[in-house]
């Protein structure tokens, strides 16, 4: 094999798409092959590549076979810092439960995907998926990353942020620590630190609020919506009770009819016995 036929970048695109427990394997097939053919670099890179976590394979096969959904949850993250930076409420509410439905539907795909490859994953790694999915949304670096289908670890995040807007980055790699531009002054750093600080807990504040009071809107619908369900049933009952005593004093008043009806036809006969018995007595002469 010529050494112009091993292409890295391709190499590592598939290399990431594999299952976690199959990466060292392939990954020092390629190197073996890239060596065989005598390029050195090739295999050195592909050599470098490292194995993936489970949650950052998952992540991985959703920017492989779902592509669109993720590209359609990736598109609120822009929407997410321009609500953010705008300090508009309303939309932060509207976009956070947005995010947080999206986030969660592809949560639960990247599990149904690992099992149509034969492997369950636990609820911690799906937990990370969703993390890291936050974490992309968070920051347009690692929404670059999450799209290119390569990561080898997942990602947290503490709230909403943008670069440009909060000097301290929100998101951080479980890996690495993110590399940050320091003031010449120290106390300059300092305040502009803590006011970051300070900047990205309001903002997670606001946010887990948001959720909140969403959460309990969607709450007291679903509880109103039942106690209209139920105020439906019991009318019905109580029409279907009332069309019961209707039809139950209809009948009585039939009833009370022919009772009076059977009394007098029974007073009717007695006397018509009576006659008779006394017709059969004169004529025994008794």
């Amino acid at each position: 094999m010529a050494g112009a036929d091993i292409d890295p970048e391709e190499i590592a695109d598939e290399l990431y798409g594999v299952d976690p427990n199959e990466f060292v394997a392939a990954r020092d097939e390629y190197v073996a092959q890239a060596r065989e053919a005598g390029d050195r670099d090739t295999a050195a890179v592909i050599g470098k590549l490292r194995k993936p976590t489970v949650a950052a394979w998952l992540v991985n096969l959703l920017a492989r076979d779902r592509a669109d959904e993720l590209a359609a949850l990736l598109d609120l993250g822009d929407a997410l810092r321009k609500a953010q930076r705008r300090l508009s409420g309303s939309d932060l509410r509207k976009l956070s439960n947005q995010r947080r439905h999206a986030v969660g539907a592809l949560e639960r795909e990247a599990g149904r995907l690992a099992v149509s490859r034969g492997r369950r994953v636990s609820e911690a790694a799906l937990r990370e998926v969703g993390q890291t999915l936050n974490a992309a949304l968070a920051d347009p670096d690692i929404e670059e990353r999450v799209r290119a289908g390569r990561l080898e670890t997942s990602l947290e995040y503490s709230g909403f942020g943008d670069s440009g807007a909060v000097p301290l980055h929100v998101v951080r790699d479980r890996t690495k620590d993110t590399a940050t531009e320091e003031p010449e002054d120290e106390q300059a750093r300092a305040a502009e630190k803590e006011k970051a600080k300070a900047r990205a807990a309001e903002l997670k504040r606001a946010i887990a609020d948001a959720e909140a009071a969403q959460a309990a809107v969607v709450e007291a619908r679903a509880a109103a919506e039942r106690a209209e369900q139920e105020l439906t049933s019991h009318e019905a009952r109580v029409r279907e009770l009332r069309e019961q005593l209707q039809h139950a004093e209809e009948q009585r008043e039939f009833a009370r009819s022919a009772a009076k009806a059977a009394a007098q036809d029974a007073t009717a006969a007695e006397r018509a016995a009576a006659a008779a018995n006394a017709a059969v007595g004169r004529l025994r002469g008794e």
